[in-house]
C-alpha cells in the first residue's frame, strides 16, 4: 500500500539555536524526501513545516528529539498542517 502524505508544523525548544539545527533539519529532511521549511524564532525555539510520506514525517518527528551534535532538545510539539502550504524542496527561512 502506498504511503499516505501528511504535513506537520513543529516547534522545537531547548538549546536549538547556535548549533546548526536549521542546516541539520534541512539535510535530514532532504534525506527523507520531505519538503517544507525551517526557521529560528525570536524566543530561541525553532519552527519547521515538514511534509511528505507519512512514515518519513514520523521518522523526522523522532529525529527532532535528538537534533544535531550540541543540541539539547527540551520539547518537540507538532500539529497537523496543510500540505498545500509547503514549497517545492526544503529551505531555511529567516
Amino acid at each position: 500500500m502506498a504511503d499516505e502524505r501528511k504535513a506537520a508544523l513543529v516547534r522545537i525548544t531547548g538549546r536549538v539555536q547556535g548549533v546548526c539545527f536549521r542546516v541539520w533539519t534541512r539535510d535530514e529532511a532532504e534525506r527523507l524526501g520531505l519538503v517544507g521549511w525551517v526557521r529560528n524564532e525570536s524566543d530561541g525555539s525553532v519552527t519547521a513545516l515538514i511534509a511528505g510520506a507519512d512514515t518519513a514525517v514520523e521518522t523526522m518527528l523522532g529525529r527532532f528529539w535528538k537534533g544535531p551534535p550540541g543540541a539539547a532538545v527540551a520539547n518537540v510539539a507538532s500539529e497537523e498542517a496543510s500540505s498545500t502550504e509547503t514549497p517545492a524542496g526544503f529551505r531555511i527561512i529567516s
